[in-house]
């Protein structure tokens, strides 16, 4: 059953340790509320796919991912036929006796589902929730596709005729915007771009999701990701990196930041190598300094 109010809603993110500020409550709300798909935007590791499966156990539903990739076509999406199993149907009517009647290669025991026609399924007693994650890699020939399925929730077989969704399902679509997707596709979505969250939040998501690490650890991790964020840097670390940092960190034994760990760990929290030589030795020490002190810094700076 969908939550009544956003309240509720929010409450039962919550409940599920997602942090979300209210304008996302709302949107998530929304798409459920209208029967719309959730279109959400941002960096990666800021949380987008994770909202998905919240939403799945609130609903109490399944969870459908299909990860977007260049090149993506019907037969990884949609559907397939399982060709090595009709092969062998074909060989055992040959090897059979004769007045034996031809197998029926194309009934659905031979149809392999893929994510987009599992959503769909007849049989389903509930809607799934369907994430669409990283749409933006896949092809635009991909995006018109899901366009047209958007619309009315049925997937032509020609050797099966149409099938049509009993409950069409709750969509969730994700992208790192790495190229700009049609509009008619946005424009059938409740849109919201999830940002890199200020300190307090972060320091939300980090207490709710990583429990084992320690009270003073975790303020200075976060306070020290919120000050590495304002450099220039080729690719961010999101809340993913800081959660499996504060992780690392702590199956390290630390209570706290020290220089020479935080300089040993870089590769948890930068995936550049143009990254980890800039930040490491004189900048790392700088960031881990200011963190450890960021109670007099004044840290309702760090929502920047």
């Amino acid at each position: 059953m969908f939550p009544s109010t956003i309240q509720v809603m929010d409450q039962a993110l919550a409940a599920r340790n997602y942090v979300a500020d209210r304008g996302l409550v709302t949107a998530a709300f929304l798409a459920l509320k209208l029967t719309k798909p959730l279109f959400l935007e941002g960096e990666a590791g800021v949380g987008k796919t994770e909202i998905a499966k919240a939403l799945a156990d609130i609903l109490q539903t399944d969870l459908i991912r299909l990860q977007c990739y260049e090149g993506l076509d019907i037969n990884h999406a949609v559907y397939e036929w399982n060709y090595a199993r009709q092969l062998l149907e074909l060989r055992a009517h040959d090897n059979a006796s004769a007045t034996r009647p031809a197998p029926n290669i194309f009934a659905p025991e031979f149809l392999i589902k893929r994510p987009l026609l599992q959503a769909i399924e007849e049989s389903r007693a509930r809607a799934p929730v369907l994430l669409i994650d990283e749409v933006d890699r896949s092809d635009t020939e991909f995006e018109a596709y899901l366009l047209e399925l958007l619309s009315d929730w049925q997937i032509t077989i020609p050797e099966l005729g149409t099938l049509k969704a009993t409950h069409p399902p709750i969509v969730v679509i994700t992208s790192n915007r790495t190229r700009e997707l049609h509009d008619a596709l946005k424009r059938r979505c409740i849109y919201y771009w999830i940002d890199y969250p200020n300190f307090d939040k972060e320091l939300a998501i980090v207490r709710a999701k990583a429990p084992q690490v320690s009270a003073q650890l975790t303020e200075q991790v976060v306070a020290f990701i919120q000050e590495l964020r304002a450099r220039e840097l080729y690719k961010m670390p999101g809340v993913a990196e800081t959660l499996d940092w504060a992780s690392a960190l702590a199956a390290l034994d630390q209570t706290a930041l020290d220089e020479r760990v935080v300089n040993e760990t870089l590769g948890v929290i930068l995936k550049y190598q143009d990254d980890v030589e800039q930040v490491r030795g004189g900048v790392a020490d700088e960031l881990t300094a200011r963190a450890k002190s960021f109670r007099e810094l004044g840290y309702d700076r760090a929502t920047r």
